[in-house]
């Protein structure tokens, strides 16, 4: 009996201790590269008009950061493997911090764009690097929670950076001359530089490196996280080729890159259009209409994924959130007014951001983590790829028809084949979730 309890007290101490050491880290950390990447989308009530930008062309300008990102992010994750997550997550911080604090000096749409590019070229590798990097530390049982709250940095990252790139813009614009978005841009990109010294001295590569844990702690962990990964039974190992072309990894980057054209669709636009909405708004009460949506997606993200893991369950878990999502967004057309219009893109988000951690635990389901390492920077590469199609499509809709919520009927369709795709998956997940 006291050994049944010693050993309960050794699981709750070491999961508290890593939990607290790490999960807190790469919150922060994600959540200061979202605030770089979607900053465009509140910059772009100043910046469209000093640049003379057109829909389409700041569609552009905001998509073309994903082929960057997807360019480089499988070769990032090798390195990551090679160089380990502390050296290679804090390289990754201080390029895109310099990126992004250059950005905020752009003269014209040609330079906006370069710039965005290697943006994305600088961050990846950064979210599949983190997410392999968790399962270093995380048993399988406990994943689904433990990157939804490592991934609420995404909403809580919209949430605070709405008005706070909004107030920024209003209280800096004209301020030594520069515009307001040039103000918020840059002050924003510094916090990458700050975050990559962070990462270097606080990030640990492995359980066995870890002096904050006791020798006894580090052996239980050590121990635990490799018995976990050996009794997942029917998981193989690819070669890195294999991994990138493996049937099931392709399946997911598909599902994986119509999902992102409707979330990144969503998330780069939402200020522009509340803004259509109510024409009334100054762009400080825009960013906090915009921003209200994610404080009810990160709650109810964090809820979903918890039930995923208490359940076992990974595949409808990641499915129904997208069927809730694509018809919020489907009934988001038919009306015009604000407050019922932001109802439904509450809904919407709230769909798509639960869909995430579900998600990412399918491809250990079938894999094993030195094979996840490269297939999921694949999927997430492939994947964002909709990062670029769905900024561009709402751009290319909102240039003929002068009207960005009427994009939101393309994106809703997208959603709903991923949500079908999903749904019909296939990935011999059944024994695997027994075992988790």
């Amino acid at each position: 009996m006291q050994d049944d309890e010693a050993a309960r007290a050794l699981e709750t101490r070491t999961t508290r201790k890593v939990f607290w050491r790490l999960i807190p880290a790469c919150f922060g950390l994600y959540m200061i590269s979202y605030l770089d990447r979607a900053n465009i989308g509140y910059a772009a009530l100043q910046m469209n008009h000093d640049l003379a930008l057109t829909s389409e062309a700041f569609g552009f300008a905001a998509g073309v950061f994903f082929l960057g990102y997807f360019l480089f992010e499988v070769p990032s994750n090798i390195a990551l493997n090679r160089f380990g997550p502390r050296i290679w997550i804090a390289r990754i911080l201080l390029t895109w911090g310099a990126v992004s604090i250059l950005t905020a000096f752009v003269q014209n749409a040609a330079q906006l764009y370069v710039l965005r590019f290697l943006l994305g070229v600088a961050e990846a590798g950064f979210f599949p690097g983190i997410i392999v990097y968790l399962t270093y530390w995380v048993r399988a049982k406990e994943q689904a929670a433990t990157v939804a709250f490592f991934l609420a940095a995404i909403p809580a990252s919209y949430l605070l950076g709405a008005p706070l790139s909004t107030l920024i813009m209003e209280r800096m614009n004209g301020v030594m001359g520069f515009g307001g978005w040039r103000w918020m841009i840059f002050l924003e990109g510094v916090p990458a530089v700050i975050g990559g010294v962070g990462a270097y001295w606080l990030l640990t590569d492995r359980p066995k490196d870890a002096k904050w844990l006791t020798p006894e702690e580090r052996d239980w962990l050590e121990t635990r996280i490799e018995a976990d990964h050996a009794r997942r039974g029917g998981v193989r190992h690819l070669g890195t080729v294999k991994a990138m072309l493996a049937p099931g990894v392709l399946y997911l980057s598909a599902i994986y890159f119509i999902y992102q054209c409707g979330n990144l669709g969503i998330g780069y636009w939402t200020p522009q259009i509340v803004k259509h909405l109510s024409k009334s708004l100054t762009a400080f009460q825009i960013g906090l209409v915009a921003a209200a949506p994610y404080a009810v997606a990160t709650v109810a993200m964090v809820l979903w994924s918890k039930n995923s893991d208490r359940t076992g369950e990974r595949r409808w878990h990641s499915a129904l959130p997208l069927l809730v999502a694509g018809l919020a967004l489907a009934a988001t057309v038919l009306t015009r007014d604000i407050v019922l219009s932001m109802v439904l893109l509450t809904l919407a988000l709230t769909g798509l951001y639960a869909f995430k951690s579900p998600f990412w635990s399918l491809p250990g389901l079938f894999l094993t983590r030195s094979s996840a390492a490269v297939s999921v920077a694949v999927i997430n590469s492939i994947g964002n790829l909709g990062g670029f199609a769905g900024p561009y499509a709402l751009g290319w809709v909102k240039t003929r028809t002068g009207d960005p919520a009427k994009g939101l009927l393309f994106l809703a369709v997208l959603t709903l084949v991923a949500f079908a795709m999903t749904a019909a998956a296939r990935l011999n997940t059944t024994a695997a979730e027994r075992r988790t």
